[in-house]
């Protein structure tokens, strides 16, 4: 049965610092084998990157968000408005996972801890299973160190 490929919608709000880090986010996750929805209803989770420099832009980041929600339902949400306390979880209690500006990594964990990478046999070079150094019917389990 084929695989099909997850999709992800992405929201970018703010200043060019913010699109900087929406166009890193947005090609690791196409390096991942991610496709871009760009629609709502089309994709899996949302990524709204946020602005919280002043309070219109705050304003606009809460909407979004909440427009995510409304239309998709899944959202992860990152940026400026991110990092100031908890607005954002105070406003949107569903959202999935909630990081701060420049943090790639921590957006990737949350995709991938929401909407598991795919596993593509011709360019993961990692198989699903892992590396095994034991026969397929064989394998130990480690319960305790030294």
């Amino acid at each position: 049965m084929p695989q099909t490929v997850p999709k992800v919608g992405f929201v970018s709000l703010g200043c060019p610092k913010a699109l900087v880090d929406s166009e890193r986010i947005l090609t690791q996750l196409r390096a991942e084998g991610y496709l871009i929805a760009p629609r709502y209803a089309d994709a899996d989770l949302v990524v709204v990157n946020t602005c919280g420099f002043i309070d219109s832009a705050i304003d606009e980041s809460l909407d979004a968000i909440g427009e995510a929600l409304t239309e998709n339902g899944r959202v992860i949400v990152t940026g400026c408005l991110g990092a100031k306390g908890d607005i954002v979880r105070q406003t949107h209690p569903q959202v999935l996972a909630v990081t701060g500006p420049h943090a790639t990594e921590d957006v990737m964990r949350a995709v991938h801890a929401h909407l598991p990478q795919p596993h593509d046999p011709y360019t993961s070079l990692i198989p699903p299973q892992g590396v095994k150094l034991t026969p397929r019917h064989y394998a130990y389990l480690k319960i305790a160190e030294g």
